[in-house]
């Protein structure tokens, strides 16, 4: 008889800890997990979305995955998105990972997996603006719309993958929000250069040369191309904020056309409006394979829809390391009717 499948839980303080100051690390995971989905190596289905009549601005998303590769990983992730949490002192989002063995099929671990959501969000974000500014004046000036978790740990993936900027701009609906993210960069000790607190969305983008939108907004609320025109590098990582027309007037650069066209995206919307998708001008992995070399004329946009695959190549590292330092949680007897006749 085989030996029985172990089942492993691992906390988000272990998470945390294989994580931690490792930014460059990491995100040389989330660029590897990108070639392989670009060269076809993956599963990655539709995300599943539950919803709730009753609690219309809460939802449930399932992210099934396979990816192979060195990678060799199979798994789901189940996060939840409660913004009503906010008012009562608790993150928005909270979720777990299920990573499965590629051979048997048995859950192998299940993993925190709020922190490997935000890690991986923020190192493609990070990755995405080193790529994409080659060969482009390097942004100076970065402006964050949007001051939760999500914008608190791209800050820390620039910073820790080498970026200085002379400000750093803020924007929240939430002056009081706003006010709070500001202190935590001040005192980070990774500030480069002075923090700014901007009174409205248009200065805040006017004013940077990198913008990140991290905003939990369901519809677009930003409307003029004409705040753009200074061909600013956008990551629009919350994907609903920006209007069609600031998207068709910027180059658009996805992770995944299939994913991030959907679910009424900015760019969904676009695509509805015209017709087709002729506007997005390729991939991220288009652009690490040196395929597309976005225009230094015009606005760049980043969406990424945020890939299944991206959590497990993330979750498959953090359960290794642990594993092989000999540290893996093991629930005992998980499995436990094991014997196929009894």
């Amino acid at each position: 008889m085989s030996q029985t499948p172990s089942f492993a839980v691992i906390p988000g303080a272990d998470v945390s800890r294989v994580l931690d100051s490792r930014h460059r690390e990491t995100v040389g995971i989330i660029e590897s997990a990108y070639r392989v989905h670009g060269r076809g190596d993956t599963v990655n289905p539709p995300s599943y979305f539950l919803r709730f009549p009753d609690r219309p601005s809460s939802r449930i998303i399932a992210l099934p995955a396979s990816v192979g590769g060195d990678i060799r990983a199979d798994g789901i992730k189940w996060i939840s998105s409660f913004p009503e949490n906010v008012a009562a002192g608790l993150p928005r989002a909270s979720a777990v990972l299920i990573l499965n063995d590629p051979d048997t099929g048995y859950p192998l671990a299940c993993l925190e997996s709020s922190i490997i959501s935000a890690a991986r969000t923020a190192a493609s974000a990070a990755l995405a603006a080193d790529k994409l500014t080659a060969g482009r004046a390097r942004p100076r000036r970065v402006g964050f719309f949007g001051t939760g978790l999500i914008a608190r740990f791209i800050h820390s993936y620039l910073a820790g993958t080498g970026w200085e900027f002379d400000e750093t701009g803020v924007f929240d609906l939430e002056r009081e929000h706003a006010e709070g993210f500001a202190g935590y960069l001040r005192g980070s000790g990774t500030e480069t250069g002075k923090t700014v607190v901007h009174d409205s969305a248009e200065s805040l983008v006017r004013e940077s040369d990198l913008v990140v939108f991290a905003t939990v907004a369901g519809t677009p609320h930003v409307t003029d191309p004409g705040w753009f025109g200074h061909n600013p590098l956008v990551l629009h990582i919350s994907l609903r904020d920006l209007s069609p027309d600031v998207v068709l007037a910027a180059t658009n650069v996805v992770d995944d056309i299939e994913h991030c066209l959907k679910a009424d995206t900015s760019l969904h919307l676009a695509e509805q409006r015209l017709g087709h998708r002729d506007f997005v001008a390729g991939t991220l992995y288009d652009v690490l394979t040196g395929e597309l070399t976005p225009p230094p004329d015009r606005p760049v946009i980043f969406s990424p829809f945020g890939l299944g695959v991206l959590d497990l190549a993330l979750g498959k590292h953090i359960h290794d390391t642990i594993r092989d330092a000999g540290e893996l949680a093991v629930v005992e007897g998980f499995f436990h009717e094991m014997r196929r006749y009894g």
